[in-house]
């Protein structure tokens, strides 16, 4: 196949590449070359911004486009209907953040969605970001009625996540002694970027439309259950102290991004617990965690000391939990 996709600089995008090239796909990348200004080996780019330079892309013909960075519905329509004619397939990135927040377990495809009252809302923040999704869905599937694909990952690791979310509990166990983690029964789900990935391409392979939560893995994992999993992956002698949401609380941690992917217990109980039966019927797989996680840590150690770590736990205020948990 000869793949366009947009954006494709950062994580998900080449993750994707490497899926398609390996897989015997040409792959064309249309983005502003900010990320990465040089092109990759064997891929063609094409620069431009998807709001005023899609006509960059006129009289190009390519089997399918892969949307990986659409986050405003008014410059999503504007790039499904630029491409209608000229791809036979649109697939578009979206996300769980679809969904509330706040629900029912073991969520499906066919749960409630997010909306937004202002649909000419373009400002995205922690409250537009899932509706303004909601809204992008829809403007390619207006577009490429029966031949469209939504992709609604979790929360997406592995090398080259820019977040720190899970590297965190990656970098925190190699380095080793008492660390503070949240309550052991607290459950998780995410995807190895590059499952995702390989998901998605074996379905833009068999010109699958329709819509697929992707996450993982296939059966419920807790915190207790991960980190000792991460513990033997990389020969640490990490301790791990589990603490109580309470304890938590009444030292002012913040959740999800302070200590990386705590979570309230409801919340946990809702947005870490989707149905991905759908996906699973329809290939996805994944590799082993212990993978993961030793990828993922190769790969941290490539980074810069002073790489941007947006999810983290301060050492200070780490230090003093952990004397505070012990008495």
């Amino acid at each position: 196949m000869n793949l366009l996709i947009i954006g494709g600089t950062t994580f998900v995008g080449p993750a994707l590449v490497a899926e398609a090239l390996a897989s015997g796909h040409q792959a064309t990348l249309f983005n502003r070359g900010l990320s990465s200004p040089e092109p990759l080996a064997g891929v063609e780019l094409i620069k431009g911004d998807r709001e005023t330079d899609l006509h960059r892309l006129a009289g190009r013909r390519w089997d399918a486009v892969i949307d990986t960075c659409g986050y405003i519905p008014r410059l999503v329509e504007l790039s499904a209907e630029a491409l209608k004619g000229t791809v036979g397939h649109y697939t578009f990135i979206s996300t769980l953040s679809v969904y509330p927040l706040n629900g029912a377990a073991n969520r499906d495809e066919s749960a409630k969605l997010l909306t937004l009252d202002d649909h000419s809302a373009e400002e995205v923040t922690d409250e537009t970001y899932g509706p303004l999704k909601v809204l992008c869905e829809a403007q390619v599937q207006a577009a490429f009625p029966g031949c469209n694909l939504i992709i609604r990952p979790g929360l997406i690791v592995g090398p080259r996540d820019p977040t720190n979310r899970f590297t965190y509990w990656v970098t925190r166990a190699a380095r080793g002694g008492p660390a503070i983690a949240p309550p052991a029964d607290q459950p998780l789900q995410f995807v190895d970027v590059r499952d995702l990935a390989a998901f998605t391409l074996r379905r833009i392979e068999q010109r699958a439309s329709g819509i697929y939560n992707v996450t993982g893995p296939a059966a419920r994992l807790t915190f207790g259950e991960l980190l000792p999993q991460v513990k033997q992956a990389l020969g640490s002698d990490v301790q791990w102290q589990h603490a109580s949401d309470d304890f938590l609380r009444e030292n002012d941690v913040g959740e999800f991004m302070e200590l990386p992917l705590w979570v309230s217990r409801a919340l946990a109980e809702s947005f870490m617990t989707f149905n991905i039966d759908k996906a699973i019927g329809a290939g996805l797989r994944f590799r082993p965690i212990a993978g993961t996680i030793r990828d993922t840590y190769e790969w941290a150690l490539t980074l810069p000391a002073d790489a941007p770590k947006p999810a983290d736990l301060p050492r200070e205020k780490e230090l003093n939990l952990l004397a505070a948990i012990s008495g």
